[in-house]
């Protein structure tokens, strides 16, 4: 009313206000009428041919890292060539249009020759062979598509010196299925390629240059086992849509850690909707869930300490190396030989060398995908020795002084076992540095010692998993005391020598090694510490170091004596470990040499050798384990390779007292 009331006056400003206002509704009124009733077919037809395609984003996956922050399994950019099916759609139109028009022409020119030779006029029926039926019209269709498209690839694939590998299947299936995105043409571009690609083909029509995020591991081979690889996947996670109408490419950890910590490596997909055309070409896209980065792994492996296991092991064909903190049970390095070239599993190699590779992994004999640190029985010989001697020391029966006359071999019932060492006198320290197996059969079969030796096998584990790897680790093979109540001495021998009913992993004589260093703590091992969420300043999930499984019960002194003696094996001249001793630094070991029977038989050559041992003596830190497949002994084999890895660790101890920085991962520094 008060409007009404001011319009009444006679004020010409305010009329043409209310002028201009009642125009622009008015126009606004007849558009909405344009729009809503006179147009709507219109929209609707247009509504009609076009629909929504949802497309899965992959996630960038998340780092595995070293205790360092070293990355051992990271991304790397993949540079592609794609090529846009839709932005060909006009030269396709313009070649099939030529090609129709000659078709016509050379139908009318074969109608033509028809009714000369016939002279007279064709029928109806007889034109009908001579126009352009719709089977034609799709041959057409698709073989000017192709055309196009195949003139286009092979410029590029000539500008950037590259063959490419362009079929017409693989056309027709990206057409038919999915012309809306991208058909990449060329993978993983050098930095030349791609320089020249920028120079000359940038403007190309349809083509374009992509970057993609290709998992990648820097050191190729090292901690193989570990890590596992990761293979193209297309099935959906925890979290995301199950069904798509695309799925770019994305990658599921196969084995290793890559399997085991999969979800948390590959974050959480994203989403995007793609609206096509009834020709089924993009008209424009919109990301409505962006995709969440992995977060990253961060291990108790040392890089260098890595590296020296495996250099140590690269020369002996088959064997396994275990690092570990005798303190807390952190696992400083974990290798297993054969290995193989991650990379391969992601393209990450030229194809001849991708050949090679497969050949290599597939090889039955050298069995690479075994990790025989974990998950391979060995039987230990001589290094279960130690256990023996603590065994006869708890049960009362071993006075470490006391000589033993060995003949060079030892009488059990009427089995005669020979022994490696010499006939002689032997107390505790000679016996475990020359490995006398007289000895310990003598220890083992006084009274009390056998149930003993089950006591120790149990606190320590032996049977059991260490639940480190899961899915790649075994249990091996030790005797509960119901399975001993039968037994003759001839098997008690037999066990006395680490042989018989007895098998193990590298990782767990790793464990009893270091309980023996640390005072009777048996530890659980640790391969990772954490796992850290892209760009968070906490960790997400954390895994504590020290976890204690157990305890070995047996008395400060008789873990004294034992380790006494395992010195004696490296620092005396005579000593089977002696090649292990490092002037300065105090080494304790053990080697050991067990047979394999083969269809009852020893096998020849295939005997396992051995090395566990820890530093440095005073106050132990490390414990290193060394096993080789057919190995000469475990002095002349296994003794010298544990010295190479305990240089390296050496020389880690010096890289940290001067501090020095430690390399950055993608993380950052983590200390």
């Amino acid at each position: 009313m008060l409007i009404l009331d001011q319009l009444k006056k006679d004020d010409p400003h305010l009329r043409l206000m209310a002028t201009v206002v009642a125009g622009g509704l008015l126009i606004l009124l007849a558009g909405l009428w344009w729009v809503q009733v006179v147009s709507s077919e219109y929209y609707q037809q247009k509504l009609d041919v076009q629909s929504q395609r949802t497309v899965r984003i992959p996630a960038l996956r998340g780092s595995i890292l070293d205790r360092d922050g070293r990355p051992l399994a990271e991304n790397r950019p993949n540079y592609n060539v794609d090529l846009y099916l839709e932005d060909l759609s006009p030269k396709f139109d313009a070649a099939y249009l030529t090609a129709l028009r000659t078709a016509r022409q050379q139908l009318a020119r074969e109608a033509a020759d028809k009714a000369r030779q016939l002279g007279r006029k064709l029928t109806a029926a007889e034109k009908k062979q001579f126009v352009v039926t719709d089977a034609l019209v799709n041959e057409l269709h698709r073989t000017t598509r192709f055309e196009v498209s195949s003139q286009i690839v092979a410029e590029v694939g000539v500008r950037l010196q590259q063959p490419v590998n362009f079929t017409e299947k693989v056309f027709e299936r990206r057409y038919s299925e999915s012309r809306a995105l991208p058909l990449p043409i060329l993978r993983q571009l050098n930095v030349t390629n791609v320089a020249r690609f920028e120079e000359q083909s940038m403007h190309t029509p349809g083509l374009e240059l992509d970057v993609q995020s290709l998992r990648y591991y820097p050191y190729a081979g090292l901690a193989a086992h570990v890590l596992g690889y990761v293979t193209r996947n297309e099935i959906a996670t925890d979290g995301e849509l199950a069904e798509y109408s695309y799925r770019l490419e994305d990658y599921a950890g196969k084995s290793g850690l890559e399997q085991l910590f999969d979800k948390e490596l590959r974050g959480v997909a994203g989403a995007k909707s793609v609206l096509v055309n009834n020709q089924g070409y993009r008209q424009s896209e919109a990301v409505w869930a962006p995709a969440e980065p992995g977060a990253s792994l961060v291990l108790t492996l040392d890089l260098e300490v890595q590296k020296a296991a495996e250099s140590a092991l690269q020369a002996h064909g088959r064997g396994a190396v275990v690092v570990m903190d005798a303190q807390n049970g952190d696992v400083l390095a974990l290798a297993s030989a054969p290995a193989y070239n991650l990379n391969m599993f992601v393209q990450g190699l030229s194809p001849a060398d991708q050949v090679r590779e497969w050949q290599h992994f597939s090889d039955t004999n050298s069995r690479p995908q075994m990790n025989r640190a974990t998950y391979e029985n060995y039987p230990p010989g001589s290094i279960f020795k130690i256990v023996v001697a603590l065994a006869a020391l708890e049960a009362g029966v071993l006075n470490p002084k006391e000589m033993y006359h060995s003949l060079g071999y030892r009488m059990v019932g009427r089995r005669r076992i020979n022994d490696t060492a010499s006939a002689g006198l032997y107390d505790l320290d000679r016996a475990l540095a020359k490995s006398s197996n007289s000895y310990f059969i003598e220890q083992g079969l006084k009274p009390g010692v056998l149930a003993r030796i089950i006591t120790l096998g149990q606190r320590l584990h032996l049977g059991e998993k260490t639940g480190l790897l899961p899915g790649q680790e075994t249990k091996g093979v030790f005797p509960t005391p119901e399975e001993t109540i039968n037994w003759g001495d001839g098997t008690t021998a037999n066990l006395s020598i680490g042989q018989g009913p007895i098998e193990v992993t590298p990782l767990q004589m790793a464990v009893m090694t270091a309980a023996v260093a640390n005072g009777g703590r048996v530890l659980a091992p640790r391969l990772v510490s954490r796992v850290q969420a892209y760009g968070a300043d906490q960790p997400s999930q954390v895994y504590p170091a020290g976890e204690i499984r157990d305890n070995l019960g047996v008395s400060r002194h008789s873990l004294d004596l034992v380790r006494e003696a395992m010195v004696h094996d490296v620092e005396d001249a005579s000593g089977t470990g002696h090649p292990a001793q490092i002037p300065g630094f105090r080494i304790g070991g053990k080697t050991g040499t067990a047979q394999v029977e083969k269809n009852g038989h020893i096998a020849r050559g295939a005997q396992i050798t051995w090395f566990v041992s820890f530093a440095p003596y005073e106050n132990p830190r490390y414990a290193v384990v060394v096993m080789v497949e057919g190995g000469a002994s475990g002095g002349g084999t296994c003794a010298p390779m544990a010295r190479q890895i305990y240089q390296a660790l050496r020389d880690r101890e010096t890289q940290r007292e001067r501090k020095v920085t430690p390399k950055v991962g993608m993380l950052g520094q983590i200390p």
